[in-house]
């Protein structure tokens, strides 16, 4: 799913307002807060951006890097039996575990950090 192709649309997301259908209307009672969101979802939702799982990390010294060879194993400073990280450009958003579907990984939500992404960071490249 690297390249977006099966990213889900926005027909198959979830009411922006929460899924009881209920909106707040304008004083000019032309249009509801539930339009104005699901506008700027709409805006949104064609925008690519990078999902990313991390199995886990280390720091190691440059020399520890060089002596790695084909064979090498680096523990990485995660339990197995722990939540994978789920980040989208950067940013952690939800934590997960590894499945396989059709003979590829996949990763299942477990839990949802934060619906509130609007402190993310942008990272912007040239």
């Amino acid at each position: 799913m690297s390249d977006m192709t099966e990213a889900p649309s926005l027909a198959d997301a979830t009411d922006p307002m929460g899924g009881n259908g209920s909106a707040i209307s304008c004083r000019d009672g032309n249009h509801s807060f539930a339009d104005e969101t699901a506008d700027h979802y709409r805006f949104l939702a064609d925008i690519p951006v990078r999902l990313s799982v991390e199995v886990g990390n280390v720091s190691l010294k440059l020399s520890e890097i060089m002596d790695l060879s084909e064979g090498s194993v680096v523990e990485l400073g995660r339990q197995a039996s722990e939540l994978l990280d789920i980040n989208v450009n950067g940013t952690l958003v939800a934590r997960g575990e590894v499945v396989t579907v059709d003979g590829r990984f996949g990763i299942r939500v477990a839990e949802v950090v934060s619906k509130n992404v609007g402190g993310a960071k942008v990272e912007r490249r040239a």
